[in-house]
């Protein structure tokens, strides 16, 4: 309780020290407060995350980040890209923040700010239902799918060292893998485990994961640019508990997980 609490102070001293910055300290979070909103870009192809449905953005990010623009009081404006433009793009100052989930490692940690965690990312494999696969260790000598430049691409590649005998093939988006999956030019694809247990769950007859999960734990969560980008994170932090602890956060994790999680409302050690 009593870590909690000091989290909870240090967190509106920052966003404090946001709305009371002066002209020449660069403050993210005031001139979109004073824009009354905030762009926000993600690539709409991440079941159950980020998704397009008769061409309208929904999803765990859709909802949940909605949630977060209410209580900054400020309306959300969602932009589509590929995953591989989002990072650079929000380095040139694109657009204001990246609601992709991105997974936390040390090395984006020297580049991005942070947010709290907003799910588990851990890495699992999911194959055709009927495959041979029972553990992860059966990946050996397998053709296996990810998506190009993601963390869960350099998992799988640290775990291919590890066990031997995988060939790994690189694709732009998820979707790409799992249609290869589906034409047998693929045996498994390696993804993060929550995505993948929602496309068994809605696809059963096609897909199923392979458990456990082989990578080290990990989480999902959103990122702005270091500095000034730093008071809006401090600010989101804030939301995101508030969220937590008065239940909606539990609601749009049973909507679109099946379950609810607790996260941590601390950041976590990469």
């Amino acid at each position: 309780m009593t870590l909690r609490l000091s989290m909870k102070s240090a967190l509106f001293g920052l966003s404090a020290l946001a709305l009371s910055a002066s002209g020449a300290l660069a403050d993210q979070l005031s001139d979109i407060q004073a824009a009354g909103k905030i762009v926000a870009a993600t690539e709409m192809h991440y079941a159950p995350f980020d998704m397009l449905e008769k061409g309208e953005y929904v999803g765990f990010d859709r909802d949940l980040f909605d949630e977060v623009a209410k209580e900054l009081g400020v309306k959300p404006e969602y932009q589509d890209l590929p995953w591989t433009s989002i990072l650079p793009g929000l380095e040139v100052d694109k657009f204001d923040f990246v609601l992709a989930p991105v997974t936390m490692t040390a090395e984006r940690a020297e580049r991005y700010a942070f947010t709290l965690p907003i799910s588990d990312s851990t890495v699992a494999f999911v194959q055709r239902t009927g495959g041979d696969m029972e553990t992860p260790e059966d990946a050996k000598g397998k053709t296996v799918g990810v998506q190009k430049g993601t963390a869960q691409q350099a998992q799988l590649e640290a775990y291919a060292e590890t066990i031997g005998g995988i060939k790994i093939k690189e694709y732009g988006t998820p979707d790409e893998a799992y249609a290869d999956l589906m034409t047998r030019r693929l045996d498994a694809v390696a993804g993060s485990a929550p995505l993948l247990d929602y496309l068994a769950k809605s696809r059963p007859e096609q897909f199923s994961v392979v458990k456990p999960p082989f990578g080290k734990p990990t989480y999902f969560a959103w990122v702005a640019r270091q500095g000034e980008g730093d008071t809006l994170v401090a600010a989101i932090n804030e939301a995101l508990i508030k969220i937590q602890e008065d239940g909606r956060m539990a609601k749009i994790q049973e909507k679109w997980f099946g379950t609810a999680t607790e996260l941590p409302q601390e950041m976590p050690e990469l």
